[in-house]
């Protein structure tokens, strides 16, 4: 079911299935809900109520003119949404810098966090800034020319497309140099002691071919900061469309295993 939750700021798309644990998936950039559509389904039919938002200013999820779409606020509206929503207490599966608005949650307010899968995601201050580099300079005027050559660089595949649609024309282009903007690593590079001690239990899964965030670099850091395991599967950086049975198994499994 897709509803429209408002939270201070903003407006919230929301696609909410199944019914059971809660689980939230955030996805990171340039993507939107859509990056879950093929693991979604996966995890309701294994009794999980799952959330899949789209982050403010991502996707059909707006803004206020002004309010910065950086991934702490999202952290906070994210907790404003599971407020609406009367849910306590939820696993969150994060992909990308999404991850980051889901670490930021789990040194935030750890009792609420059930556990932490990070999928493809940032460690410290590497959040792959340099590749949005071109984004983040990109001329607004030139806005509508923005799309296809994201498609064209992140894969011209029926899955990217219908996960990047939103973006085409002049207004989503400048909604995607806005998100671009608001990223800054500086938000999660000294978190590591705080997540560290929160006790919750953790996953990282990362794609076999990540062009963007390096395993050894990024991957086996962030496991080890967790404690939690690596698994890596047969995909780029986008895994949960590259590979998502693998994406969703792994991720059954883990929630299944959660105290």
């Amino acid at each position: 079911m897709l509803s429209s939750i408002q939270v201070s700021g903003a407006s919230i798309a929301l696609e909410d299935s199944g019914s059971g644990s809660p689980v939230l998936l955030l996805h990171g950039f340039p993507a939107t809900r859509r990056l879950w559509a093929r693991v979604a389904p996966s995890l309701s039919d294994a009794g999980f109520r799952v959330l899949a938002p789209d982050l403010v200013g991502y996707g059909t999820s707006a803004a206020a003119a002004g309010v910065r779409v950086d991934m702490a606020s999202q952290a906070r509206w994210m907790f404003e949404l599971l407020d609406a929503l009367g849910i306590e207490r939820a696993a969150i599966l994060a992909h990308d810098v999404g991850s980051a608005a889901a670490q930021l949650m789990t040194v935030g307010a750890p009792q609420r966090v059930r556990g932490l899968a990070v999928l493809d995601g940032v460690h410290a201050g590497e959040w792959a800034m340099d590749a949005i580099a071109s984004i983040r300079s990109w001329d607004p005027s030139q806005a509508q020319r923005l799309f296809p050559v994201l498609v064209r660089r992140l894969g011209n595949t029926d899955a990217m497309r219908e996960m990047l649609s939103v973006y085409e024309g002049e207004q989503g282009g400048q909604r995607l140099i806005r998100a671009a903007c608001d990223l800054d690593p500086g938000q999660t590079e000294h978190i590591g002691d705080a997540l560290r001690a929160s006790g919750v239990p953790a996953l990282v899964l990362w794609g076999e071919r990540d062009q963007f965030l390096p395993i050894d670099t990024v991957a086996r850091p962030l496991a080890q900061l967790l404690g939690a395991p690596l698994i890596l599967v047969p995909g780029g950086h986008f895994t949960p469309l590259d590979c998502p049975a693998e994406v969703a198994a792994a991720l059954r499994d883990f929630l299944e295993r959660l105290p």
